[in-house]
């Protein structure tokens, strides 16, 4: 046997024809829809006492990190989920909008708890009747306060939104509207 027939002998064993018609190509937006939900960093807007449960799910018998979303971030400009847990009030409603801008896109939010999401047994000229008047919410989380659970459920609902997003094709529609 020649050098060049061992060469070509060894380059077939390293090659397995198996794999060939298996190979699964993901798409772009798949794969970073798959990093963005997997590694959330939420931003708390601990309003109230449903901020407490907030706290409640970040320690180790809840498990946060599970879903990627251990890390609270408290610079919005490190964070991309806003939970906002608690009563709005109109003072505070400003400083939460302007924390809100801070966020870099794409970003999102979930309401926690009655208050956060409808005001909750506040029906005063001082509290805001559900901070979806304010900003974009994706995820309502029910209960006064809700459970760790259902926080925990919420952000599941939130990695299946986003799984669902197209940010490539987003992104270039902006591209095209900028450019007239």
């Amino acid at each position: 046997m020649s050098a060049g027939t061992a060469d070509t002998t060894l380059s077939h064993a390293a090659y397995d024809s198996k794999v060939e018609g298996n190979i699964i190509f993901t798409r772009l937006d798949a794969a970073i829809n798959w990093m963005r939900k997997n590694s959330l960093w939420p931003m708390p807007m601990g309003l109230a006492c449903c901020a407490i449960e907030l706290m409640a799910t970040g320690a180790a018998r809840f498990d946060i990190s599970r879903f990627g979303a251990e890390v609270m971030r408290f610079s919005p400009r490190q964070a991309d989920v806003m939970i906002v847990s608690g009563t709005v009030t109109y003072k505070m409603a400003l400083a939460v909008r302007r924390i809100w801008e801070q966020m870099p896109d794409p970003k999102w939010c979930i309401a926690m708890g009655a208050c956060a999401s409808s005001g909750g047994m506040y029906r005063s000229y001082a509290v805001l009747q559900g901070i979806d008047k304010l900003l974009p919410v994706d995820v309502y989380i029910s209960g006064c306060p809700p459970r760790p659970e259902a926080l925990l459920e919420g952000l599941m609902k939130l990695q299946r939104i986003i799984e669902g997003e197209k940010p490539i094709e987003e992104q270039i529609a902006g591209i095209r509207e900028a450019q007239g």
